[in-house]
């Protein structure tokens, strides 16, 4: 399918499609399942925070003093949409230590699929932060488009949506819904089966990641 767009990326390089090649086995436990998560993510937000601004600051080395480039501004947000998406969380974190954490909390009806908000909370002033959302699986899009509607209620402004699968039906959903923000997929999976679920994809990424079923 293609967006014809610059404001989504699917990544093709050889590291992360060999760990989510993993992740997809049946057989990986949720120790590794977990870590991968981690992984995946860190790679992919090295990548999608090449924008982040810059602002030269004073710094004295053994030798002398310079002005050299440390990030600008407010601090990032990293806001995943729960449960899921918290395990992409640390990964980010490994970047951007200083990074806040917000959490946008949602359950999906079994019989619609619709989105149902039960939690948001998220770092102030969130309208001056760069915020990147998280969730490892982007099926529907329903979850991603109220996620980012909440965070834009909330005065947010720059936004990175990050997902390590995502499936043709969502992706578009979620562009089509809010053009402006950046969107950034591990594979682009071949479609939605009968469930809503992502296929071939990995399962329930929660489930694996957390050890529940």
């Amino acid at each position: 399918m293609d967006f014809s767009t610059d404001n989504i990326t699917v990544f093709t390089h050889p590291l992360i499609q060999h760990k989510i090649s993993i992740l997809r086995n049946k057989n990986t436990g949720t120790n590794e399942f977990r870590a991968l998560i981690e992984e995946i993510a860190m790679l992919m937000g090295f990548e999608a925070l090449r924008d982040l601004p810059l602002q030269d600051v004073e710094v004295e080395t053994p030798l002398e003093t310079c002005m050299t480039p440390m990030i600008a501004g407010k601090k990032m947000a990293i806001v995943p949409i729960l449960r899921a998406g918290l395990g992409m969380v640390n990964g980010i974190l490994a970047l951007v230590p200083s990074a806040k954490v917000g959490h946008i909390g949602l359950y999906r009806d079994e019989v619609t699929h619709q989105p149902h908000e039960y939690y948001c909370k998220l770092p102030n002033p969130i309208e001056q932060r760069t915020i990147v959302v998280t969730d490892p699986m982007l099926a529907t899009g329903g979850s991603a488009v109220a996620a980012v509607d909440f965070i834009k209620q909330h005065g947010g402004k720059h936004i990175k949506f990050m997902a390590i699968i995502a499936a043709p039906e969502g992706l578009k959903k979620l562009h089509e819904a809010h053009p402006d923000i950046q969107i950034y997929v591990g594979h682009l999976d071949r479609q939605l089966n009968e469930n809503a679920y992502i296929c071939p994809g990995l399962g329930d990424a929660g489930d694996r990641i957390f050890g529940t079923r």
